[in-house]
């Protein structure tokens, strides 16, 4: 069943409502704002990345200190990307094979051998609340063969890693929540293929997923495509089961996406862009940077509640970053992810209210007319 929709998963550390945007949180920090600020923006979820901890300061040292939530003071749900698409981007540094991937690190180029069970047991010893099994990320374009033989690679590691989960997970009360991740690459038919293989898998294990994720997209592919094979994969979907689609994106995806029936999102997009100057809102992106903003009294929106716009005038956050301020990325960030935590749960009261089409109209007739004026 397609369309936009309200769903709700238990996990360690709490219940998540979705739809759900998840602030990118890589090294243990969500950049340039404490996790007590992340609270209070709203942030129901975040997420950590296995490659990146794994090199510094290390999962057995995270895990000596009492795991991730402890180690960066985060009481609420974690999820924890595989590290695949880290590797996938240090392409001159890596090698597949069938054991795992071979990677240089970017830090001090020690080789290290990173192993479906391995990226899981990092995992584990980060106390994610969902982990997300390690796949090969395939780049755009690619060959339909490339891309099944990319798809049948994540496949075999996808089952190395339920059977580490069914093993690890007997006799706990609780534990975290699995994740496999859909490849194919703009392939219908593998994306198809992938997903029933996984529900096989899922069949024939004593323990399950618990939710399924559409990986390998925004990797260079057209717009077109990128919305093709979110829309034409989430209907074969499992009702039951959280949706995730993996490193999603500008504003207009979320409104799209959420349409499809995708549930929960994750992207560097609202922080990195935030340090770079680009700020949110209901009429589209600004340049803070622009000189038109030299000596403009008004907050970033008018009709933004955030902290930051309640306080600060853009050409105030315009000599912040033009002077190099610290406190330019972290008053930026935090108006960023105040407008996408926002967005979102203007996103579920809409739905709940049956007024979602309404809405997605509206979101864009705000850019057209501002875009106009």
């Amino acid at each position: 069943m397609s369309g936009p929709r309200l769903k709700q998963f238990s996990t360690p550390h709490g219940v998540i409502q979705t739809p759900v945007f998840m602030p990118v949180g890589t090294a243990a920090t969500v950049k340039a704002v404490t996790s007590e600020e992340v609270e209070d923006l709203g942030a129901e979820i975040i997420l950590g990345n296995t490659y990146h901890l794994m090199l510094r300061p290390g999962h057995e040292t995270i895990r000596k200190l009492g795991g991730l939530h402890k180690f960066m003071g985060w009481n609420r749900p974690i999820l924890t990307d595989s590290g695949g698409y880290q590797v996938f981007s240090l392409a001159k540094l890596r090698k597949m094979s069938d054991e795992g991937v071979e990677f240089q690190s970017h830090i001090d180029g020690d080789r290290h051998l990173l192993t479906p069970e391995l990226a899981y047991e990092i995992q584990r010893a980060l106390g994610s609340d969902i982990i997300m099994v390690l796949d090969e990320c395939p780049p755009h374009p690619v060959s339909e063969t490339d891309a099944r033989s990319s798809m049948e690679l994540t496949l075999r590691w996808a089952e190395r890693a339920l059977k580490k989960h069914a093993l690890q997970c007997k006799g706990e009360q609780t534990s975290p929540l699995l994740f496999p991740i859909i490849q194919g690459s703009s392939y219908k038919n593998l994306r198809k293929e992938c997903l029933d293989r996984l529900l096989e898998m899922n069949s024939s294990s004593e323990k399950k997923w618990a939710g399924f994720a559409i990986g390998g997209l925004a990797v260079g592919e057209p717009k077109e495509s990128l919305y093709e094979m979110a829309s034409s994969t989430a209907p074969l979907l499992p009702e039951n089961y959280p949706r995730y689609a993996m490193g999603i994106g500008l504003p207009e995806d979320l409104v799209e996406f959420i349409g499809f029936g995708i549930d929960m999102f994750d992207c560097v997009i609202p922080t990195r862009n935030a340090r770079n100057g680009e700020l949110f809102t209901t009429f589209g992106e600004i340049q803070i940077r622009h000189a038109k903003y030299k000596e403009d009294p008004n907050p970033i929106d008018e009709n933004c509640s955030c902290p930051v716009c309640k306080k600060y005038s853009r050409a105030y956050l315009r000599h912040l970053y033009l002077a190099k301020e610290i406190l330019s990325a972290r008053l930026n960030t935090i108006h960023n992810l105040h407008y996408y935590l926002s967005l979102i749960r203007n996103l579920r009261e809409a739905i709940r209210k049956g007024t979602y089409n309404e809405f997605r109209k509206n979101f864009y007739a705000q850019r057209t007319n501002a875009s106009n004026d």
